[in-house]
């Protein structure tokens, strides 16, 4: 069953007749064509869902690269479903709501709906893929298009800076996950995500065992926005609202979170992954709650409660990696685990809420025309519904009812309230520590959610100060966040649906050992009594109540953490010095001088070969099975040094370039005395064309005059010259010499044989080298390219005016 590799690039395949479709239907938005392809694709992963909830698992595989171990792997278990639903689930709204938020007259459709598929056919493979290298070139893919979508409004200096800064953080992570799964792959010698889990155990001791830990979840971090790699998604908030309602509330983000569930069986259970994983979570989650409710902008103000939701879900993913310290299955592995259900309980139910309240942000932008919310207020009579919608979105983030944010929040307690009581990881001392920082966490959260519903919709209207005048916004645009609302309250009055058939299968592809014994299955509900979990949501909406009314007295604290000590400051410092470094650096050595430039590359091939010769001790002279020198051949090479020697003393150019055509007709000899008279004609015709071309382009040159140099710089020329004549040579005598290896010319014997050739010199460069013929001239080709862009794209012919400030 090869479904689900074709679902995985369906969209790259659509993605190529978009531009097409785009000039051909340019009277209709291109998104009308573009939304069959996620809804097709979430009808297609739908079916699987009562098969996956009874157990059942799919597997495809199309081979690659097999003498590497890459295979084009899909699979599609409990875990992934949940994600490829969102994917496509979200990613139709979002298509949708673009329609309407887009312009087809001033926006280029083409791209962004390319860009779009990219991403989303990238999202797939990264859910969807079994092997290692696979799911890294997927997940590099979605590095390439996001930054592709954030600087969609590439004339904005904002959407390039933003652009940036998301690449150079999530592939830096990219780059060392890489490393990670190398380093797994050593270990367990498999590319297969399925055969790893199945096989660590007999792993964990191993060197390589922490460090591939490490690095991984350095590669999950950076992509989910955790501390202090989150720098990169307020700043990524330059996009249009579509792209953020998909990439950083649903989906890109979410990429670090799987990774981290995935690998949650491989590592989970030891103490470094228990620690790591937690802590950063708590004060990611911490982190983004307090800074958000300094924002001003709305949808800064979002990113920031993104990246705290985030922290929430990793610090459950973390805390719920306890119940692998078993060994086998006990009661005590269904107590600690509940994190790992809560976990991929708010991972849908954050999709749903942050979603809606991208796309109300993206609305309140579109008809007022700012964000700013010291600009906005008493939105709330003017645009009814878009109200309704935020206080479904906010108060779900907030965890209050009857919203699905209460019932995984109240959860979350119950998870930081066991995971307190653990008696193993040092948990004695410090497992207090997560029941407090989720509680001030959750303060602070409401705290933000009541900010960005009454400062936005509430008090004074201010037109005067709004680029619109506000209105409502239109149907088409409202229907998206409408549905995802309308799932919000769904999903708390019949959670235990969506726990049946998606949590549950799901939890159990984390935990895949534990769930064969049966563990009971928890239950959602939105009432459990009087107890802790509901005393502590008192004490939020309380004290949450309590700050924001005593906002503006307690607001200064934010002046302890000035903006010149933050972490975007010092990325901003850290960029501007290496770039400032790299220049000066760069300015010393490339001087515009060819003579300077080949000094260092003689000087650096001189050090580092005899180097490599003298620590190796490679060098070696034995003619013993040299063949015989025949007087001819003695003689053409004496003519041939003396010609050589006689070049720099040369005075003039023509004098130069026959010199220099002597030395190639002379070699030619050498063709014929070896028997390869088609090198030998190949070598005249290539000397009689450059001796011709030479003495056309000099004939139009001033008189040659000779450099006047010191007598010191001819000096180091001439040990240069010296120096690498003789180590070329030294290299020529060690490798006639040195036999470690089998000469690989009886493989060009069977030229006949293999390439139906009867001259093996044409069979090597026409058959055996034809591969890397033909790359050189895709390089070609893709130079041709860039330079028809950079023509096309100038500013006179109707390009947009871009920000250089």
């Amino acid at each position: 069953m090869y479904t689900l590799n074709i679902a995985i690039v369906i969209p790259f395949i659509v993605a190529l007749f978009i531009p097409l479709l785009y000039k051909k239907f340019g009277r209709v938005h291109t998104g009308w064509f573009v939304l069959a392809v996620p809804v097709a694709l979430f009808i297609y992963l739908a079916q699987f869902i009562p098969s996956i909830a009874r157990g059942e698992v799919y597997f495809s595989e199309v081979p690659w690269i097999p003498s590497l171990g890459i295979n084009f792997a899909a699979y599609l278990d409990g875990l992934s479903l949940i994600l490829a639903l969102l994917i496509t689930g979200v990613g139709s709204l979002v298509v949708l709501y673009s329609i309407y938020y887009l312009s087809k007259e001033r926006e280029s459709l083409g791209h962004f709906y390319v860009y779009l598929l990219m991403f989303m056919g990238a999202m797939l493979g990264v859910v969807l893929s079994d092997n290692l290298m696979v799911l890294y070139l997927f997940w590099e893919l979605t590095s390439i298009s996001s930054f592709l979508l954030i600087a969609y409004w590439y004339h904005r200096r904002q959407s390039r800076y933003g652009a940036q800064k998301s690449m150079l953080i999530t592939v830096t992570g990219g780059i060392g996950m890489l490393a990670g799964f190398i380093m797994l792959s050593t270990m367990t010698g498999t590319n297969s995500i399925r055969e790893i889990i199945a096989t660590i155990g007999q792993y964990t001791d191993h060197t390589l065992f922490i460090p591939a830990m490490l690095l991984v979840l350095l590669g999950a971090f950076t992509k989910s926005a955790q501390f202090p790699f989150h720098i990169w998604l307020p700043d990524a908030m330059e996009a249009p609202t579509p792209v953020s309602a998909y990439l950083h509330s649903a989906t890109m983000v979410k990429a670090g979170i799987y990774l981290v569930a995935r690998f949650t069986p491989v590592f989970g259970g030891d103490a470094v992954w228990f620690w790591v994983v937690s802590i950063v979570g708590l004060v990611t989650l911490f982190w983004g709650s307090f800074t958000a409710i300094r924002q001003t902008d709305l949808k800064a103000l979002l990113a920031y409660s993104t990246i705290s939701q985030l922290g929430l879900i990793m610090s459950l993913l973390g805390l719920g990696s306890a119940a692998l310290y078993f060994d086998e299955a006990t009661e005590a592995t269904a107590y600690y685990s509940l994190a790992i259900f809560t976990a991929l309980f708010h991972l849908i139910n954050h999709s749903t809420f942050k979603g809606a309240l991208f796309m109300v942000v993206g609305i309140v932008d579109h008809e007022t025309g700012t964000r700013d919310i010291r600009k906005l207020g008493g939105l709330m009579t003017i645009m009814p519904i878009t109200f309704t919608l935020a206080v479904i979105g906010s108060f779900a983030m907030a965890g209050l009812p009857p919203f699905n944010g209460f019932l995984s929040k109240e959860m979350f307690f119950t998870s930081t309230l066991r995971a307190s009581e653990l008696s193993f990881f040092s948990m004695e001392t410090w497992g207090l520590m997560f029941p407090v920082v989720a509680w001030v966490a959750s303060v602070l959260t409401f705290v933000y959610c009541m900010i960005l519903v009454f400062k936005t919709f509430f008090g004074n209207y201010q037109p005067e100060k709004l680029e619109k005048k506000a209105h409502e916004a239109p149907l088409g645009m409202l229907i998206p966040p409408v549905i995802l609302a309308s799932l919000v309250v769904a999903f708390f009055f019949f959670p235990n649906i969506i726990g049946e058939y998606l949590i549950q299968p799901g939890y159990g592809a984390i935990l895949p050992t534990f769930m064969e014994a049966n563990l009971p299955d928890y239950d959602i509900a939105p009432w459990h009594g009087i107890n802790t979990e509901l005393l502590m949501t008192l004490g939020v909406v309380g004290f949450g109540i309590v700050l924001y009314r005593l906002w503006p007295s307690w607001s200064g604290i934010y002046a302890l953490f000035p903006a010149k000590f933050s972490l975007d400051s010092l990325y901003n410092h850290t960029l501007m010095s290496v770039e400032r470094r790299s220049t000066s650096l760069t300015n010393r050595y490339m001087t515009g001088n060819m003579y300077h430039y080949m000094v260092y590359i003689f000087i650096v091939i001189i050090v580092v070969v005899t180097g490599a010769i003298a620590y190796t001790g490679a060098f070696r002279f034995d003619p013993s099975n040299d063949a015989p020198i025949s007087i001819y051949e003695a003689f053409i090479a004496v003519v041939m040094a003396l010609t050589a020697i006689a070049i720099p003393f040369a005075k003039s150019r023509l004098t130069a370039i026959l010199l220099n055509g002597v030395l190639g007709y002379l070699l030619a000899l050498f063709f014929v005395f070896f028997r390869a008279p088609d090198l030998a004609l190949t070598q005249l015709v290539v000397e009689t064309v450059s001796a011709s071309l030479f003495l056309l382009c000099f004939y139009f040159l001033p008189e040659w005059e000779k450099e006047k140099r010191k007598r010191k710089i001819k000096g180091i020329n001439a040990i240069i010259a010296l120096s690498v004549g003789t180590l070329v040579t030294m290299l020529a005598l060690s490798v006639q010499s040195n036999r470690l290896f089998d000469s690989i010319s009886a493989f060009y014997e069977n030229a006949y044989e293999l390439a139906g050739a009867q001259n093996i010199v044409n069979a090597i460069l026409g058959d055996f080298r034809a591969f890397d013929t033909m790359l050189e001239v895709v390089v070609l080709l893709i130079a041709g390219i860039g330079v028809y862009v950079l023509i096309k794209l100038k500013a006179n012919k109707g390009g947009r005016d871009v920000e250089n400030k």
